[in-house]
C-alpha cells in the first residue's frame, strides 16, 4: 500500500483517541497489521469508501475492483463484517436488455400459472404442492 493510500485510510479522530488519549479500539487497524486488511469500527469508514449496499442504493456496482478495506463490529456476540469499495472506481449498474426483461416476465408468469387448472393466480404457486390453493384443497 502506498503512503497516499495509507493517508486516505486514516481517521483523524480515531488516530487522536489512540495516540494521545491511550484508547484501545478493537476494530481500528488502518494499516492492516492486526487483521491483514485495513479495518475500521462501525460508522467510522473513511470518506470515499462504501459498502456494496451503498453502491447499489446509488445505482452503482463495484465493477471488478478489489475490496479496499473492511468494517468489523460485534452483534449479539458474533463478529460481523462489511467489505468496503472505492466509490470513485465504481461504475453505473448495467441495464437489462429488452429480451432479458421479457424472459423474466415470462418466468414470473409461469410461477403464477397452476399446471392443474391452468389459471393464472395473483400469487406464486407453492412449490411444496406444485398446484394452486384451489386445486390443492388445503391438504
Amino acid at each position: 500500500m502506498t503512503a497516499a493510500a495509507d493517508v486516505m485510510l486514516r481517521n483523524r479522530d480515531l488516530d487522536f483517541l489512540v495516540d494521545h488519549r491511550g484508547f484501545f479500539l478493537e476494530f481500528y487497524d488502518p494499516t492492516g497489521k492486526r487483521f491483514g486488511f485495513p479495518t475500521f469500527p462501525y460508522h467510522c469508514a473513511p470518506d470515499g469508501l462504501v459498502t456494496r449496499r451503498q453502491l447499489r442504493a446509488a445505482g452503482l456496482r463495484p465493477a471488478g475492483q478489489p475490496v479496499v478495506a473492511q468494517i468489523l463490529w460485534r452483534h449479539r456476540k458474533h463478529r460481523r463484517i462489511a467489505y468496503l469499495y472505492r466509490r470513485d472506481l465504481a461504475k453505473p449498474k448495467r441495464q437489462p436488455t429488452d429480451a432479458q426483461l421479457i424472459a423474466v416476465s415470462k418466468a414470473l408468469l409461469a410461477r403464477r400459472t397452476c399446471p392443474t387448472c391452468e389459471q393464472v393466480k395473483d400469487y406464486y404457486i407453492p412449490r411444496r404442492t406444485g398446484e394452486c390453493l384451489d386445486c390443492d384443497g388445503g391438504q
